[in-house]
């Protein structure tokens, strides 16, 4: 027996390699490739959407903006051009949502702050009340890394027009009280073409919970942005 294998000893190392390769093949073959969804407003609960673009099923983006941030310096599409970034919408006063999702995210610029592709911003549904100043003790107060996240004020209309018709994430009390939000937990994950490619609850950091994903995934998602070619 020992003589036949020396025989045909090549002939079964090939076999083994080609096997290994089939094997391979196979594998990548069955495996699941990872996608995020492109989302547009039809895909969204109608509730978070502006009427004028709930109809909209393609080719949504982020539209220009520009806001006043922590520094008192103004923030445009500009500064996240070509970038990934997360958004979200709170208030400093906020006693409920925002402190935890204000956690997480801080949690998350921890972990992104070393990669150069991604950002955060965060704005304001109070900004007659969140001025400059405001921002700014409370962006000193949960350590935010002002090269990688803008907390964000300004017009309240124009704050309103992009929450509910670009990022699709702002509910309001009532139909007849314009421009009167009320902001959810969703952190909203931007590519680098501003597009919408997921939503994410901004309380959970790690829990799972059917039907919604949370901070961690989102980290998981926004590395995967980041280390595919474009």
């Amino acid at each position: 027996m020992l003589l036949f294998f020396r025989k045909y000893r090549t002939f079964f190392i090939v076999l083994a390699i080609l096997s290994g390769f089939i094997l391979y093949l196979f594998y990548n073959a069955l495996k699941p490739e990872k996608y995020l969804k492109v989302y547009s407003p039809a895909d969204v609960n109608p509730e978070l959407v502006d009427t004028t673009v709930q109809h909209v099923g393609r080719n949504h983006r982020i539209a220009d903006f520009a806001f006043t941030n922590q520094n008192g310096k103004t923030i445009t599409q500009d500064d996240y051009k070509g970038k990934i970034y997360v958004a979200d919408f709170f208030f400093t006063t906020c006693p409920t949502i925002c402190p935890i999702m204000t956690d997480n995210m801080t949690w998350l610029q921890d972990k992104i702050k070393d990669n150069p592709k991604v950002m955060l911003l965060s704005h304001s549904v109070t900004p007659d009340i969140d001025s400059v100043p405001v921002l700014k003790a409370y962006a000193e107060k949960k350590g935010v890394i002002d090269s990688k996240w803008n907390l964000v004020t300004g017009d309240k209309k124009d704050i309103y027009y992009i929450a509910r018709k670009s990022y699709l994430a702002v509910k309001t009390k009532t139909s007849d009280a314009l421009y009167d939000m009320v902001h959810t937990e969703n952190f909203i994950l931007v590519d680098e073409d501003g597009r919408i490619r997921g939503f994410y609850n901004g309380t959970n950091l790690d829990k799972e919970v059917e039907g919604e994903k949370n901070v961690t995934q989102l980290l998981e998602d926004i590395n995967w942005l980041s280390e595919r070619e474009n």
